[in-house]
């Protein structure tokens, strides 16, 4: 109760200063450009700042420069490090997931948004959707990170929420060729990887790689653990309670029949270790058959792919289901979004920082990051963009050119908002349109499930180790010589997930499900 008033008494807030809030963004009020250092958590992104047209018209508009910081190894090691020597940069972007988020907050080594907000741009109020305001309200009143890529239940009620990023993707040409068969079933499934591999063993004078996936980590493959849980349609609770799918029988049937074709020589050793940056070459190359994988990740890489050979891009099929043959279901983003953002103390530019955040969460700043420079890069008719000639052509046919030159298409994401950039956004290449449309009719508002452990209680650390068993024994599973040996890994995978505090975990995640649920108004 004391959180939802919280909530109520922050919205009443919210629309008293709406009410005497600017209308437009702030305008840079110095002559030369101040640097801000933004720290964003993920190893694979790296974006330059300045030299296209995006990121100038962002300074000339803001008066900032930024100079971005990413990780050189491990993102989760990276950011302990630099809270515990209190050297966050000026600006943070991580996922709403990560247990730091709660540490940094605590720590009080970022600023309240809402104060800053307050004190150097009210224009923030006007610009910032009130729920997701609501939904990152702390205990103490105060907001301290924005979400990227946010939707509501009522966006989804409303038929505005957005079409699952989890596809099951197949080499177009590769699976016409054998027939574009069924790939639901564990036989189908396997018989189809086969006859890839058998018919296409190379593809210019590479090895076909015939089941791709995303990487390997300390904590398991999303391709080979959640993601395929949603495709078999695993539930997330059962009676009311959080329901362990990670020892579902669906779910180790499936493993069984993978790791059946890893004793065939079927599952590439390269899945096993590449990074997103290997993973992304090999894309490109059209050597993967078949992966389960996130659509908008290889968008840039299928935009490359169909420019110089349309058969050869990747398609969505219906992809492994569980025995009943049920519907995929894949989760939609939800009301946490996918990143956040921070400003942290350290910044000696707080007013700076706030008004960028502004800036980009604007209307006119989602124009800037989705499609570039209006009247150079677009022209609006009839509400929605259209690209010149030469934008569509240099985006579709040199893509590393367009990101050069130009910088749009939400190639800084930090503080995309889809929901916006949906009113008024052109269409895509079709094999993208495709993708999209196709994950849609599975999607399903997934947001009560999104548990987060407190760091530090007894349920963060049972959680912990039973995501690091989990990471452990994977691999192993999918690499055993014999059913017998499987059998052998599966026993002791389910015993010490059980020894590590397993009850713990479902009981805190049934709790906060249950208070997630209320919260959303789900019933």
């Amino acid at each position: 109760m004391k959180k939802l008033f919280l909530i109520f008494f922050f919205i009443l807030s919210f629309s008293v200063l709406a009410g005497c809030a600017p209308a437009s963004p702030a305008e840079a009020v110095s002559e030369e450009p101040t640097e801000l250092r933004w720290y964003v958590n993920f190893s694979w992104y790296n974006t330059p700042w300045g030299g296209n047209a995006v990121s100038k018209a962002i300074t000339e508009k803001t008066g900032v420069d930024i100079s971005f910081i990413s990780p050189d190894g491990s993102e989760s090691e990276t950011l302990d490090a630099l809270i515990a020597g209190n050297n966050l940069p000026d600006i943070i972007t991580l996922g709403w997931w990560e247990t730091q988020l709660s540490v940094i907050i605590d720590q009080g080594l970022v600023y309240p948004l809402n104060e800053l907000a307050k004190e150097y741009d009210e224009y923030f109020f006007e610009i910032a959707d009130p729920d997701r305001l609501a939904w990152y309200t702390q205990a103490d009143g105060n907001v301290y990170c924005y979400p990227n890529s946010s939707y509501t239940v009522k966006d989804y009620a409303e038929g505005r929420g957005a079409a699952s990023n989890q596809t099951f993707l197949v080499r177009k040409d590769i699976y016409e060729a054998i027939g574009s068969p069924d790939m639901t079933t564990t036989e189908g499934f396997a018989n189809a990887v086969r006859a890839a591999a058998s018919l296409y063993p190379e593809v210019d004078g590479k090895p076909l790689i015939p089941i791709g996936a995303h990487e390997f980590t300390t904590y398991g493959c999303d391709s080979f653990d959640k993601f395929l849980l949603n495709f078999l349609a695993v539930p997330y609770e059962k009676d009311g309670k959080i329901y362990d799918r990670y020892t579902d029988p669906e779910y180790k049937r499936w493993l069984s029949m993978l790791r059946e074709l890893g004793e065939e020589g079927l599952l590439s050793g390269d899945i096993f270790i590449d990074k997103r940056t290997q993973m992304e070459e090999k894309i490109k190359e059209g050597r993967y058959f078949c992966m389960i994988y996130q659509r908008t990740d290889i968008a840039d890489i299928e935009r490359q792919i169909y420019d110089a050979d349309p058969d050869s891009v990747y398609i969505a099929v219906d992809g492994p289901r569980n025995e009943s043959g049920a519907p995929h279901t894949l989760p939609g983003t939800g009301i946490n979004g996918w990143t956040v953002t921070m400003i942290s103390k350290n910044c000696e530019h707080p007013d700076l920082a706030i008004k960028l955040m502004s800036y980009l969460m604007s209307e006119e700043g989602q124009k800037l990051i989705a499609l570039g420079v209006e009247g150079e890069h677009y022209v609006m008719e009839d509400g929605k963009a259209v690209l010149t000639e030469e934008t569509r052509a240099l985006l579709g046919g040199d893509y590393i050119g367009y990101l050069e030159t130009v910088g749009a298409n939400d190639a800084y994401w930090m503080l995309q908002d889809n929901r916006t950039q949906d009113r008024w956004m052109p269409p895509d290449i079709p094999p993208i349109v495709q993708m999209e449309e196709w994950a849609l009719p599975y999607t399903f508002y997934s947001g009560q499930y999104d548990v987060d452990f407190t760091p530090g209680t007894e349920a963060d650390a049972a959680y912990r180790r039973i995501s690091a068993i989990h990471g452990e024994m994977l691999p192993k599973l999918l690499l055993a010589s014999s059913e017998e040996e499987f059998e052998a890994l599966w026993i002791t995978y389910v015993q010490r997930r059980e020894d590590s505090g397993l009850e713990l975990v479902l009981e805190e995640s049934t709790k906060q499900m249950i208070a997630l649920k209320a919260k959303l108004g789900i019933s």
